[in-house]
């Protein structure tokens, strides 16, 4: 009798370990969910930000938000999510930024290849002649290195004040206002 009890109060145990641990992944889904919601254009504007393309910018968030789903169990401090994505979309977006370059250049070499009496120089004096303003302030926004330009962009693109970038890159105030002094200052100097 006292076996039979025994059992059966493992096999309770067990089940009770069983309902607490879907009880605990439906929690943690429900939290993910909602730190999702509270910063869900978050990503694709970091995104964008980056990449300057509407398509590419949903594709790095939604990598973006699938990469926090997977290690959002693995968190050490879940207070710190919104961070955590903005670092992770960052990255995300710096990668595709990068190979789009290369992607573009690799074009760029074929097509001068294959157009017979073409010379890189034409190539070059024809798309200085056609660019804006705008494109010339992309070109400098991206040749600023990673720190300043993310504090740029979350300051003057995004909107976010001093003390909301500064949690956001994990740095203090003072870096933020003085990284963005010198981007803006290097941004003035190459737009002259």
């Amino acid at each position: 009798m006292e076996g039979t009890t025994g059992a059966w109060i493992d096999t309770l145990t067990e089940a009770a370990a069983i309902l607490d641990s879907g009880t605990s992944e439906q929690a943690q889904e429900r939290e993910f969910e909602q730190r999702l919601a509270d910063c869900s254009t978050l990503a694709y504007r970091v995104a964008l930000g980056v990449v300057r393309n509407h398509a590419d910018a949903e594709d790095v968030a939604q990598e973006a938000f699938v990469r926090a789903y997977r290690h959002f169990a693995e968190l050490r401090d879940r207070d710190n999510f919104k961070a955590w994505l903005v670092r992770t979309t960052w990255r995300l977006a710096i990668d595709r930024h990068r190979s789009v370059a290369r992607r573009d250049r690799r074009e760029q070499t074929a097509y001068e290849l294959q157009t017979p009496g073409s010379t890189r120089v034409s190539t070059v004096e024809q798309t200085a002649v056609s660019r804006e303003f705008q494109q010339r302030l992309d070109r400098a926004v991206d040749a600023l290195p990673d720190d300043l330009r993310r504090v740029l962009i979350l300051t003057a693109i995004e909107g976010y004040d001093m003390r909301e970038t500064a949690a956001l890159a994990e740095i203090p105030e003072g870096t933020v206002r003085s990284r963005l002094h010198r981007a803006r200052k290097i941004l003035a100097e190459k737009l002259r």
